[in-house]
């Protein structure tokens, strides 16, 4: 009995079509090596099989949740775009999702039967029954907030080499009360982010200033705070600009909003992905989507290295040219200068992150040490402080 029940989920499985790629997914190729292994190799199938759901914490229910999540396909799309499909296609995803309920719910002691074994000599996992229509149908509700395809479970992505969006799995998980100084700086991002996700007009924005401040955390800080409200974050490289039409093609009428993220930003004269990143500030079509917004961080507020030599050069329009560069910067619609702080909002943060840290020394010797160490640094930044604090930890 127990024998059939496995043959018959795997059977169902099998005829799945929307949810095509979920099957194609370690999890369901394990179960179907267990399927298909000989007696004397069901043991070792069924090993594999578990050790699967461990290196997802131990669930089957929430692993299978999580790839029908994170499955992109006809059902999802045509939902996020607000179509409606063919009855034949809902009827499948219904029938289809009511088999992953039934291989959701799966024991142990289904395995142990089957392998006709003692149920305590086999390692164990957990798993419970799950509505897994209703379960769907509440994630396509929220596709705005939750997503769907790769998109569901990350929060910050990066362009790979092979034009690949691809999540980064040990992203910055900076919260934004890891922070000491500069709120008003920071809060100009959070309520530009804000009017963002509440689709209302949202500047592309330009952080600059010194090295140290906090930049570059403060838009890692704001993504992270705003995941659970549909925002995701891709992080391009400088060279990879002129691919800025392409992630904005594969983003565009996604129902999640997405913060295109370029870190460090610099040009020299005569740079060609000046050019790209000019035309989507400006709102050309093939550079910008709608549900994107641009965050650059830089050293330098104008962004483009200019030296005397290209004051004086040999351009009949030179002033006309020379605008053009240094006006790249005013096309962000918002700039937050993150400035090097003075000693007394140095010290402030070094005093808060010894509070934090559990750091216990006198006040005036904690000072004292800080200075000398920034000295030594040759400047005051809050990079710096927390340098300080760690080499005294």
């Amino acid at each position: 009995m127990n024998q059939s029940k496995l043959t018959a989920i795997y059977d169902g499985l099998c005829l799945t079509s929307v949810f095509f790629k979920v099957t194609e997914k370690p999890l369901f190729k394990a179960f179907a090596a267990y399927i298909k292994a000989e007696a004397e190799e069901k043991r070792k199938a069924y090993a594999a099989f578990v050790s699967c759901v461990y290196e997802s914490g131990g669930s089957l229910t929430e692993l299978v949740k999580k790839d029908i999540s994170e499955d992109e396909n006809v059902y999802v799309k045509a939902a996020a775009h607000g179509k409606k499909l063919p009855a034949c296609i809902e009827r499948s995803a219904k029938r289809e999702l009511a088999g992953f309920a039934e291989f959701a719910a799966l024991k142990a002691a289904d395995f142990a039967a089957d392998m006709d074994i003692n149920e305590a000599e086999i390692p164990a996992f957990d798993s419970v029954n799950a509505d897994m229509g209703a379960f769907y149908r509440k994630r396509l509700k929220g596709l705005s907030k939750y997503g769907y395809g790769i998109f569901s479970s990350h929060g910050m992505f990066r362009l790979s080499d092979n034009k690949e969006i691809e999540p980064i799995v040990s992203a910055d998980r900076i919260g934004m009360d890891s922070f000491v100084g500069y709120e008003a700086e920071r809060e100009k991002v959070v309520a530009n982010t804000r009017a963002f996700v509440e689709s209302r007009p949202a500047a592309n924005t330009l952080l600059c200033g010194d090295a140290g401040t906090g930049k570059s955390s403060t838009v890692k800080a704001v993504a992270n705070a705003f995941f659970d409200e549909g925002v995701r974050l891709i992080e391009l490289r400088k060279d990879q600009l002129a691919l800025l039409p392409y992630v904005m093609g594969k983003i565009s009428g996604n129902p999640l909003k997405f913060i295109v993220f370029i870190d460090d930003l610099s040009f020299n004269q005569n740079d060609d992905n000046f050019s790209m990143l000019k035309a989507a500030l400006e709102g050309s079509a093939s550079a910008k989507a709608e549900n994107a917004v641009i965050y650059a961080t830089s050293n330098r507020r104008h962004i483009i290295k200019e030296s005397f030599g290209d004051r004086d050069g040999d351009d009949v329009h030179r002033n006309d040219t020379l605008q053009e560069t240094l006006s790249l910067s005013e096309r962000f619609g918002l700039v937050v200068l993150f400035s090097k702080p003075d000693k007394k909002l140095y010290l402030e943060i070094v005093r808060e992150l010894a509070e934090k840290y559990g750091v216990t020394m006198p006040k005036e010797q904690l000072e004292i040490q800080a200075e000398a160490f920034a000295l030594k640094k040759g400047s005051r930044s809050a990079r710096c402080a927390e340098q300080f604090i760690d080499s005294l930890l």
